[in-house]
Order: C-alpha cells, then sequence, then structure tokens
C-alpha cells in the first residue's frame, strides 16, 4: 500500500487536471523542456492553465520523482521525464533547444583519475542541430 505521507503518496492523493496536462507534456515530449515550452504544451489540454501552476506542479512533480531538473551551465533549468532511462543531451548552439541522445559511450570511468570511484555521470555535446546547420546550407 501506498503511503499518503510520501511524495508519490501525495500525488496520488492530491491529482488534478492541471498536473496532469504538465505531466503528459512531459512525458510525450522527446526532448527537455523550458516551463513556458510545458505551458503551450499542457494548454492544449487546460487552456487556462498558467505559468505560476507549472511551476508549483513542477516542484510537486520533482518531489515526487516524476520528473527531473536539466541543468546546463548558463541556461535555465528544463525539466524531463524521470522514467526514460538513462541518456545524455545535445545543445543547440543556434536554436539553443536541448535535445536527448540515447546510450552511453563506453567506459567513461576510465577518464577519472587512479583511485577515483565514478557513481554516476552526466554528459552534454554542444554544436549545431541537424535542423539549423540544414537552415545555414
Amino acid at each position: 500500500m501506498e503511503n499518503v505521507d510520501s511524495p508519490q503518496g501525495d500525488l496520488q492523493r492530491r491529482s488534478s487536471r492541471q498536473r496532469n496536462a504538465v505531466q503528459h507534456a512531459i512525458a510525450h515530449a522527446h526532448q527537455p523542456l523550458l516551463p513556458p515550452e510545458i505551458l503551450a504544451l499542457a494548454q492544449v489540454q487546460q487552456p487556462t492553465l498558467g505559468i505560476a501552476t507549472v511551476y508549483r506542479n513542477l516542484k510537486i512533480l520533482l518531489d515526487a520523482g516524476e520528473v527531473l531538473a536539466v541543468e546546463l551551465p548558463g541556461e535555465p533549468t528544463r525539466y524531463e521525464s524521470a522514467h526514460r532511462g538513462h541518456h545524455h543531451h545535445f545543445h543547440c548552439s543556434r536554436c539553443l533547444q536541448v535535445f536527448d541522445i540515447p546510450g552511453c559511450p563506453p567506459q567513461l570511468e576510465q577518464f577519472a583519475p587512479a583511485g577515483y570511484q565514478v557513481e554516476r555521470h552526466e554528459l552534454t555535446l554542444y554544436g549545431v542541430c541537424a535542423q539549423c546547420a540544414q537552415a545555414t546550407g
């Protein structure tokens, strides 16, 4: 039985149409999203949804472990589903979009100094996405 005092129990007990719309927008995106992007997608289901409600529900979803924050240096926080599995990101320097990269380079641990133990890693590639590269021909 789910503990109603846990973040997951609170999420289930206080489910709302607005939260469902925010969660649906994030779950069906194929890349990390900024809050205004989440708002635009969630408004398809909930047209009266406001940005404050998006931020409030992002906090609830983060606390419940349903959403992850994607932090890139010098960039605003983006959000993605916590159920997407291990992957990395590509940040386009022209359109500023962040895209998921499936998979993981093998043996990244070999780059750690001798005697260090790698517990986790994050990898972000920076460059120009295919759409921007094609536009500049």
